[in-house]
């Protein structure tokens, strides 16, 4: 058994590398506050209750409470008006709160496009078999709804964002919130690049790669509307390498920082 001066020793302030500190008072408010938005207590789009009101129910006092306010605005998971009489409003974020700080992580890491390239083709095509099997009809009238709208697109000069959105939704509309959250962070990456790496001075894709990449879409839909998982995974996968060979040709070592600029 240890001696109670060992112990003491063991334990002092300045040996506690691995000290627990007590939360804050407003970090508790927020913490269950916060809960309360996961639980579906409070929607998007609800007000917080009045300020005397949460102060009543926490038993805090009001600097407490605005800490614990402008830790979940901080989160953006609340949207507070400023001279507002209505207060604070829950705001249900979307996978765009993770993908700015996850594209500067990318940026500083060094990651190359064949990176992020390489992630893609790891998700997008599971996604593709998840959203044929079990996706639902609207989800699948919304894949053929944005392949429809892809030679208006291409038309108009836009045919690397409304593909960049077609990936990103296919994802999406798998029904499955990792990849889609995934999906979120790699799209405006993807899109700038299928913007740089695709596009001509006249800011429109030659017919025939044009011709071929539609094809490849609609036949993606036909696969999903006939619930064929297999294929369809299997189809996305070919469709995605061969996207990647053209994507990364004269592109193969340049980091994601030199196309965010």
């Amino acid at each position: 058994m240890a001696r109670p001066e060992t112990l003491a020793l063991a334990v002092s302030p300045e040996r506690a590398f691995g000290a627990v500190r007590s939360p804050k008072t407003a970090e508790v408010v927020a913490r269950r506050l916060r809960k309360m938005v996961v639980d579906g207590q409070l929607a998007d789009g609800d007000f917080l209750p009045h300020e005397a009101e949460l102060m009543a129910h926490f038993r805090v006092s009001r600097p407490t409470l605005r800490e614990a306010v402008r830790i979940l605005e901080s989160e953006r998971l609340i949207e507070v008006r400023r001279g507002s009489r209505t207060g604070a409003r829950v705001r249900i974020p979307g996978p765009e709160i993770v993908a700015r700080p996850a594209g500067l992580l990318l940026e500083l890491s060094g990651a190359t496009l064949a990176d992020v390239m390489t992630a893609r083709i790891a998700i997008e095509p599971a996604a593709a078999k998840l959203l044929a099997e079990t996706g639902t009809q609207d989800a699948h009238d919304e894949l053929a709804s944005i392949v429809n709208n892809i030679p208006a697109a291409w038309e108009a000069g836009e045919l690397a964002r409304a593909s960049a959105n077609l990936h990103r939704r296919m994802v999406e509309l798998s029904g499955n919130t990792t990849l889609a959250i995934i999906a979120g962070m790699l799209h405006e990456i993807s899109e700038r690049h299928t913007a740089a790496a695709v596009v001509g001075v006249d800011n429109m894709v030659p017919k025939a790669e044009y011709t071929k990449l539609l094809r490849s879409y609609r036949r993606l839909v036909d696969l999903v509307a006939a619930r064929d998982g297999e294929r369809a995974e299997a189809h996305w996968r070919r469709h995605m390498q061969n996207a990647a060979a053209a994507l990364l040709r004269g592109y193969e070592k340049t980091k994601v920082r030199d196309i965010m600029d």
